[in-house]
């Protein structure tokens, strides 16, 4: 398990299907999958999905990470810089 640069909390690293990596918080979440959520997850095979965050548990969609970006408090000094 890594840490995170900027704030210290323990993260994962979960790959996409293109072949890049998402930092994430290291706890996994409950999801219940919903278009257009404002909830953001990553599934264990690195799709990013729009859901909400709370919800029965037995009528959860998944498991998945949430991005470390939306909880990091130092995420804006990670931003890329455009060209």
């Amino acid at each position: 398990m890594a840490k995170c640069k900027g704030c210290g909390a323990p993260i994962v690293f979960i790959g996409t299907p293109e072949g890049r990596s998402i930092p994430c918080d290291a706890e996994q979440v409950l999801y219940w999958a919903r278009p257009r959520a404002t909830g953001k997850v990553v599934t264990p095979n690195g799709i990013v999905v729009s859901c909400d965050l709370q919800g029965d548990p037995k009528l959860a969609t998944g498991i998945g990470y949430k991005p470390h970006w939306a909880s990091c408090p130092k995420a804006g000094q990670f931003k890329r810089k455009k060209s």
